[in-house]
């Protein structure tokens, strides 16, 4: 079987089943959506409605109660829930990655144990990104006390916690100083959230600050991070790829609902609506196959991920660590043309519309200001340079990257430490 023809049957003819279940939950988000905009106000809601529909276990299989979707069935799912409201579908990034790690740990009883509560609508939040730290470093600690294990330390960026029934919470373990992910319970004291991400985009995310006060964690649920599951940071990346296109999807929704609602005309203009106006019917058109392309670029990257995943389970190391260079080096280049074209989508939609279009009620901005916002995590021109890398010199690309104070440097204010593309 051809390679495209494999990667259209993993898409298949069951995702529109999958995707019927949530599109009513999805049509709902959107529907509020701009309430949440305007008063800057978190997803609670929203989230609530996704968990209670078991959103969270489109991966897990089915005989653990889940949907037993493809990367590319959710990742395309994904996509109709950013363009609903992207700031929800970038909440839930920590938990379907740390899905995804389970998924490929050994399906033991403890590893069934966390599909079943997935399964149950447990959500995951994420706290990896520390400030004040040399790069390189970690503060937060797991330790022993009184028999059982602890953690302590600070996070930012801790998108979706706020939200999350557990905390996907990278730190280092004090007994042997080996970096871990400890899966913490959120229901306990110890857990403080606020939110207090400051950015002009994304900003119901529920990204801020957390803070752990000897939070307790089992110890069967302290994970080395040297068996994270090794496409990481093609997954994380494949996130803001289908951010990226679901807020294309909803630029070309609200610039062509604008345009065919618009009553003003410019004397200008070439016909007595806007909506017969040829230019105007162009600009939509060129926004239209800009997501479009945007949309095509990020499924086929998934396509990678999902052989990546395959491969895992192949017992073919050589396989494996090809899949996984191939899951990296597609991410990394969706991520170069699909951030440019989604920014371009998201200014000329105010080609299309009067000034009247720049009026805060609309929050048409908000397009612009969260493709901007997503766009910015990971830099564009180091992804460039380690494809390019990989092209000329056949250089392998890093699977962790790391973000903080420089060698010699003290850590500034604003120095923060990440692992597996994590950092904002």
């Amino acid at each position: 079987m051809s390679a495209v023809t494999s990667d259209i049957s993993i898409l298949g003819p069951q995702y529109e089943t999958i995707a019927a279940k949530y599109r009513p939950i999805f049509q709902r988000i959107a529907d509020t959506a701009l309430e949440r905009e305007r008063e800057r106000k978190l997803g609670r809601d929203a989230i609530q409605w996704l968990k209670e529909a078991r959103f969270g276990a489109v991966r897990v299989p089915v005989e653990y109660g889940g949907d037993g979707a493809t990367l590319p069935q959710l990742f395309q799912l994904l996509i109709e829930l950013a363009e609903a409201d992207s700031n929800v579908a970038q909440a839930v990034r920590g938990h379907f990655a740390f899905v995804e790690d389970r998924l490929n740990a050994p399906r033991d009883e403890q590893t069934i144990v966390w599909l079943r509560r997935f399964a149950a609508g447990d959500l995951v939040g994420n706290a990896w990104t520390e400030v004040n730290v040399a790069i390189g470093d970690v503060i937060t600690r797991v330790s022993q006390k009184d028999g059982g294990w602890v953690v302590n330390g600070q996070k930012f960026y801790s998108t979706g916690s706020i939200f999350a029934d557990w905390i996907d919470l990278f730190a280092r373990r004090d007994s042997d100083g080996v970096d871990v992910i400890a899966a913490v319970s959120t229901h306990q004291p110890g857990i403080t959230h606020q939110d207090d991400w400051d950015g002009f985009g994304q900003r119901t995310t529920g990204s801020g600050t957390s803070t752990y006060q000897d939070a307790v964690v089992e110890e069967v649920n302290i994970f080395p991070f040297a068996g994270r599951f090794k496409y990481q940071t093609a997954f994380y990346q494949l996130f803001h790829l289908v951010a990226l296109a679901g807020i294309a999807r909803a630029v070309t929704r609200d610039v062509a609902q604008q345009v065919r609602e618009r009553k003003r005309i410019f004397s200008t203009g070439n016909a007595p609506a806007v909506a017969q106006d040829v230019q105007i019917q162009q600009v939509v058109g060129e926004i239209s196959a800009l997501t479009y392309a945007a949309e095509a670029t990020a499924i086929r990257a998934s396509f990678a991920a999902q052989r990546a995943y395959d491969a895992h389970w192949s017992g073919d190391a050589d396989r494996e660590k090809q899949a996984n260079i191939e899951a990296e080096l597609e991410s990394a280049q969706g991520q170069v043309v699909v951030s440019d074209l989604v920014l371009r989508a998201s200014s000329q939609l105010f080609n299309a519309l009067g000034a009247s279009a720049a009026s805060s009620s609309k929050a048409l901005d908000r397009h612009w200001r969260n493709a901007r916002t997503v766009a910015s995590h990971n830099p564009l021109v180091y992804k460039a340079r380690i494809i390019g890398d990989w092209h000329i010199n056949g250089t392998e690309p890093p699977y962790v990257w790391q973000i903080g104070a420089g060698s010699g440097q003290a850590a500034p204010s604003d120095s923060t430490t990440a692992e597996a593309g994590q950092a904002a």
